[in-house]
C-alpha cells in the first residue's frame, strides 16, 4: 500500500534526480507521518538525516538547511498538493482524493497482510526465530506470574510470524530440579492417591506447600528431598514413575488453559529433556578448563576472569546434580543444533536478568559465537491480583473471575445484544481487557493490578476496543454490502475522515514501533460521520471507510493475541 502511494507520487524518481541518488535508496527514507491530535499534519516525510547517514560527521551539512534547500527544488503537482519542512524532514501532503482511494483499496486488497508489506520491513530478511515463553512449573498450578510471559511472548511470536519470519514457539516447562526432590518426599509423607486423581494440581500444590514448611524445620526432610532428586538424576525407575505422573497430569491442565487463552506451542520442552545433556555440558566446561571446584564441593564458572566470587555462576551441586543454569546451557546448544536459529528470545520476569546474562556469557566463553543471537526480554511483576475469594496465585481463578465479572457487566447494560454464546463472548472481552491492561504500562515496570481499571468501558481498555470492533461490524450488518462495490472519494474529505485515513496510512509505523492500534478515533468518527439518513453516495463512502478501519483494527488485535468479537 505505502509502496504504491510512494511510487504513484513519483517522489523517489524526482528526488533521485535532485539528489543524484538511486530511487531504492530513497524509499527507506520516506515514511508516513505520525498523526497528531493537536494539528493537521502532512502524510509523508522524507528524513534528510537518513539520506546523509553515510557522510562522516565533519562532512555533514546542517540538516535543516539541507531540508529547506531540497523543499525549494521540489514542485507540487496532481499528486503532491503541498510541500513543507519539519525538524530535519521534507513533508508531503497528498491529494486528498488520491490518498482516500489508494489507502482504502489497499486495505481491502491486502486484508490481514495490510501494513506488513511496508517498505519499513523490506530490508528485514526472513529469519528463523525461536521464542521461549510462558514456561510454568510442573506440579504447581499455573501461576499468575507466568501470565505476563504468556501474553508478551505470544505477541512477539505473532508479530515475528506476521512479518514473514519462521517462528518456533517453545514452552520450556520447569519439570526438573530440587522442587521434585521436595515434592517426591512430600507426596510420600502427605500425599493421597485418591486426592491426586480427583484434583491433581490442587493436591500437589498443597503437598508442596506442606513439605516446604516441614523441610524448613526438619533437616531430615531436606536430606530426604536431596536424596530423592539424586535418585531422579540417576534414573531410578520408581522415582521417575512418580515424577512422570506429576508431569503428565500438569501438562493436561496447561493444554486446557492455553486453549482458553487462544495460545499454542510448537514444542513442549522442559528441563528434564536436558538432564543427561547437562552432564555433557559439565564435561565440556571441564575439558576447556572453565569448571572450578569450590571448597563446598560445588562447581562454578568464573565470569570475571580474576577469581571474583560474586561473578561466579554455579553449574553443579556438591552431589554432582545439575542446576537450572546448566540445563539452560544444554537447551540452548541443543536448539542451535535443531533449529539453526538466527535469533532466540527468552521472555521471563526481570528477576532472571542476571541468570540469562550469565548463561549467554558462559556460552560465549565456551566458544559459541551464536550466543550473541540470544536475547532476554525482561518484564515487571503484577502485584495485588485478587478475586472475591481473596488473594490469588492461579491463572485459572483469574480467567473464571474475568468471565464472571464480564457476564455481570453485560447483564447490567441495557444495550447488550442477545448472544448465542454469552460465556464465550464474556471470556473474549475479558481476555482483551486483561491483555490491554498488561500492555498499557512500561514493560519493565511492576504494576498494581486493578479490576476496576481492567473493566473500564472508556479509555485505553480492552472492553472499549472490543466494543469499537463490534460496533463497526454491526454497521456492515445493518447497512449491508451494497455500498461496498464502488464509492466516491470526494465524500470522505471531512477532517475526521482524513484523520482516520492518516491513521490507516501509518499502521505500519505503529507495528514498526511496537505500539498498539488507536481505536478511539474510529469510535468518535462513527458518531460524527453518520451513515443512517445520509445520502446514499455519502453513506456508501463512509461505510467503505469503516469497513477498512474494522479490518485494520482486527489485524492489530490478533497480533496482540485478542480474538475480536462481532457482537456484545
Amino acid at each position: 500500500w505505502e509502496v504504491n502511494i510512494r511510487r504513484s507520487l513519483h517522489c523517489p524518481r524526482r528526488l533521485s534526480r535532485v539528489l543524484d541518488l538511486p530511487p531504492e535508496n530513497l524509499i527507506k527514507s520516506i515514511s508516513a507521518v505520525p498523526v497528531s491530535k493537536k494539528e493537521e499534519v502532512a502524510d509523508f516525510q522524507l528524513s534528510v538525516d537518513s539520506l546523509l547517514e553515510n557522510n562522516s560527521d565533519h562532512l555533514r551539512p546542517d540538516i535543516q538547511v539541507q531540508a529547506k534547500r531540497l523543499a525549494e527544488k521540489l514542485r507540487c503537482d496532481t499528486v503532491v498538493s503541498e510541500i513543507s519542512t519539519g525538524q530535519g524532514t521534507v513533508n508531503f501532503k497528498i491529494n486528498r482524493e488520491l490518498l482516500t482511494k489508494t489507502v482504502l483499496q489497499q486495505v481491502i486488497e491486502d486484508g490481514s497482510k495490510y501494513g506488513l508489506k511496508s517498505e519499513l520491513f523490506s530490508s528485514h530478511p526472513q529469519k528463523k526465530i525461536v521464542v521461549e515463553f510462558s514456561s510454568p512449573n510442573v506440579a504447581k498450578k499455573f501461576h499468575v506470574g507466568h501470565l505476563r510471559s504468556t501474553i508478551i511472548g505470544n505477541f512477539i511470536a505473532n508479530l515475528k510470524e506476521a512479518l514473514g519470519h519462521q517462528v518456533t514457539r517453545i514452552n520450556y516447562l520447569g519439570d526438573w530440579g530440587m522442587q521434585f526432590g521436595l515434592l517426591g518426599t512430600g507426596f510420600q509423607l502427605f500425599g493421597y492417591e485418591e486426592k491426586l486423581q480427583s484434583n491433581p494440581l490442587q493436591h500437589l500444590f498443597e503437598v508442596y506447600v506442606q513439605v516446604n514448611k516441614e523441610a524448613a524445620d526438619n533437616k531430615s526432610v531436606e536430606k530426604s528431598a536431596r536424596e530423592f532428586f539424586q535418585r531422579l538424576e540417576m534414573g531410578d525407575m520408581q522415582a521417575l514413575s512418580l515424577w512422570q505422573k506429576f508431569r503428565d497430569l500438569s501438562i493436561e491442565e496447561y493444554i486446557r488453559i492455553y486453549k482458553r487463552l487462544g495460545i499454542y506451542f510448537d514444542e513442549y520442552s522442559g528441563e528434564s529433556f536436558y538432564r543427561e545433556k547437562s552432564q555433557e555440558v559439565l564435561k565440556l566446561l571441564d575439558s576447556k578448563g572453565l569448571l572450578l571446584k569450590t571448597v563446598k564441593g560445588t562447581a562454578v564458572v568464573d565470569l570475571s576472569g580474576n577469581g571474583d566470587p560474586s561473578s561466579a555462576c554455579t553449574v553443579m551441586r556438591s552431589d554432582g546434580t545439575s542446576l537450572y543454569a546448566t540445563r539452560d546451557l544444554a537447551a540452548a546448544i541443543d536448539r542451535m543444533d535443531k533449529y539453526n536459529f538466527d535469533t532466540m528470545i527468552y521472555v521471563t520476569d526481570k528477576g532472571q536478568q542476571k541468570h540469562f546474562q550469565q548463561v549467554f556469557q558462559i556460552l560465549k566463553i565456551m566458544g559459541y559465537d551464536w550466543a550473541e543471537r540470544c536475547q532476554h526480554v525482561p518484564f515487571g511483576v503484577v502485584r495485588g491480583m485478587k478475586t472475591r475469594r481473596g488473594d490469588v496465585t492461579f491463572l485459572e481463578d483469574v480467567l473464571n473471575e474475568i468471565q464472571l465479572r464480564m457476564l455481570q457487566n453485560m447483564a447490567s447494560i441495557k444495550t447488550t445484544k442477545e448472544l448465542e454464546n454469552p460465556q464465550e463472548t464474556a471470556e473474549r472481552v475479558g481476555l482483551a481487557a486483561l491483555i490491554i491492561q498488561d500492555f498499557r504500562g512500561l514493560l519493565l515496570s511492576d504494576y498494581q493490578f486493578s479490576w476496576d481499571r481492567v473493566f473500564q468501558s472508556r479509555g485505553d481498555t480492552g472492553v472499549f476496543l472490543q466494543y469499537t470492533h463490534a460496533r463497526l461490524h454491526s454497521l456492515e450488518e445493518n447497512f449491508g454490502c451494497g455500498y461496498l462495490n464502488d464509492f466516491n472519494t470526494a465524500c470522505l474529505q471531512e477532517p475526521q475522515s482524513v484523520s482516520v485515513l492518516q491513521h490507516l496510512l501509518s499502521f505500519d509505523l505503529f507495528i514498526y514501533k511496537l505500539q498498539g492500534v488507536r481505536y478511539h478515533l474510529a469510535a468518535v468518527a462513527h458518531k460524527t460521520l453518520q451513515i443512517k439518513d445520509s445520502p446514499p453516495e455519502v453513506a456508501g463512502a463512509r461505510l467503505q471507510l469503516f469497513k477498512a478501519v474494522r479490518s485494520v483494527l482486527a489485524n492489530g488485535m490478533k497480533l496482540l493475541g485478542i480474538t475480536p468479537v462481532c457482537r456484545m
